[in-house]
Formats: C-alpha cells, structure tokens, sequence
C-alpha cells in the first residue's frame, strides 16, 4: 500500500496563501452581487448611510412590487427575451455556416477569408458608415436593426472554426465512401457531435444581447421596442424611471427614496434570466471552450 508523502513546511505555507488569495478574490466577485441583493429590499435611507453591508435592515419589498407592477419593465423584458432568441438562432447559424467550410482542408480559399474575418477584429466600419448602412436598409426603429448589427462576430467564428477542425476526418471520408452529400454529413454527423460548440455560441450571443444597450439607443425611437437594459440605463444613468414606478410620489425626498430601491431592484431583475440559464449550458460550455482552444 502506497504511502502519502508527507507535505513540507513551504507547501503548507504555499496551500494556505493560494487559497486565502483565491477566497480574497472569490469575496471580490460576489460580495458586488450580494451587497446589490440585499440592498434591493433593505430600506434606502439605511443603504445610503452605509448601514447597510452584510445584512438587510428595515426589510421592504416596495421596489420589488413597484418593478412588477409597472408594464413598461414586463415590456423590456419581451422584448430582451425577443431580441435574444433571435440573435441565438441568427448568430449561432450564421456562425456555423461560416465556420465549417473554414475548417475543411479542401475548401479553397479559406485563409484568405480568414484573414478577411480576422481584419475585422481589430477594425471595423464606424459608427456612422453603420447607421448610414442600417437606414438605408429601412431597418431603422425595428428590432432588426438591434438583433442583425450584433448577431455574429469574428471571434465566435474562430471559435467554431477551431472545434470544427478537431473534428475526425475519419468520419467525413467513411461518409464520403457511402454516397454521403455534404448537407446531409453535416445535418447527420456535424451537428450532433457539436452540441458544445453550439451551447457555447448560444450563450455567447444570449448574454451579448441581453447585456447591450447601444445599438437599441442608436436605431430604436419606440419606447415599446427598448430592450430591458436600456429601461435599466434610463433609471441608473439619467435618474428617469420609465412607466409609472413613481408617478404617484408626491415628494421629491420620497421619489428619490424608492428610486434607489428600484435600481436595486432592476439589476436583480435584469440578472435572473442569465442566472437561470448558465446552470444548464455550463456543462456544454466548459467542454466547448476547452476544446476549441485546444487547436489554433
């Protein structure tokens, strides 16, 4: 039976200071999270005299029931979830369909596209050459404007491509052998075998979208057509809450109370989609990251 070796002093003093550094960073990251949390039902007055750190005090739920009782955030949220869906699926085909022929060795060309692809990485077309490009299509004020300007990048092409290419050629030629169209080796073979990979695009696109503002500042004029992350923008940056979270607020102390309560309130509100979706991709991401960085 095999014996443990006995850790030194200077491994014991390495363990003890690695993990202090790692729980050190582990409480930078969550304790952001948790201090939002607790502050979006603790009283506003308690939160900004910085009373308010590691527990809850004076517990209230107004922002909370002001957040779900106003239609302009359950609009938001419609359309985030609209934009997101259809940015996944957008993104994630055009990805892939850019992707696979890079990755095929008999695919003529394909540096030069490559390098075509990677150019935009470092440079693009500007803000304006863009919005010129979206007017001219009569994309303006539509949720296309938001959901095609942002649906595939380079970088989640290079990311496929890579996991593409570890794939078995193997598997190609045996097809190839047995009359097997391109089309159907990839509907049969490919897409099966890259469920990592299209997790990993899903959730790339999904929390693109659903964190980004800009391009719906920029193209929308429609209030019912803002994503919930610009309502979120409008009540944290420029101070104005949308609907009738406070409208009925007589006093500007009062109004500047539950305003605090509800910015709280709106980032938890706004996180919970991705919270809820992480766990169930994680699996498939963790695997689709490591193996499309395993081949360059």
């Amino acid at each position: 039976m095999p014996t443990l070796k006995r850790k030194s002093g200077s491994d014991i003093l390495f363990d003890v200071a690695n993990y202090t550094l790692l729980l050190g960073f582990t409480l930078l990251i969550l304790y952001p999270l948790y201090f939002i949390l607790i502050a979006s039902f603790s009283d506003p007055d308690r939160v900004s005299a910085g009373a308010v750190w590691l527990w809850p005090t004076d517990v209230t739920f107004e922002g909370y029931r002001r957040i779900f009782a106003d239609g302009a955030i359950w609009i938001g949220y419609r359309n985030s979830i609209l934009y997101a869906a259809l940015t996944a699926l957008i993104g994630t085909a055009l990805a892939i369909m850019a992707a696979y022929p890079l990755a095929r060795k008999d695919f003529y060309g394909r540096n030069v596209f490559m390098i075509f692809f990677a150019i935009t990485l470092f440079f693009n077309g500007g803000l304006i050459p863009t919005y010129l490009l979206v007017k001219n299509l009569h994309l303006m004020n539509s949720m296309w404007a938001v959901v095609l300007v942002s649906a595939v990048d380079a970088f989640v092409i290079i990311i496929a491509r890579t996991f593409f290419q570890g794939l078995p050629e193997e598997i190609r030629e045996a097809a190839n052998m047995d009359g097997c169209t391109n089309m159907r080796y990839i509907r049969s073979f490919v897409l099966p075998l890259s469920k990592p990979i299209i997790a990993v695009l899903v959730l790339f696109a999904v929390v693109r979208q659903w964190n980004g503002f800009f391009d719906a500042l920029i193209y929308l004029n429609d209030s019912d057509k803002y994503p919930l992350q610009l309502i979120l923008r409008n009540i944290l940056i420029e101070n104005q809450p949308s609907g009738n979270l406070v409208d009925d607020i007589q006093t500007a102390l009062e109004k500047q109370r539950i305003v605090g309560l509800i910015k709280y309130g709106v980032i938890i509100v706004a996180a919970l989609p991705l919270l809820a979706l992480y766990p169930f991709l994680q699996r498939y991401f963790v695997q689709g990251v490591f193996i499309g960085s395993v081949k360059g």
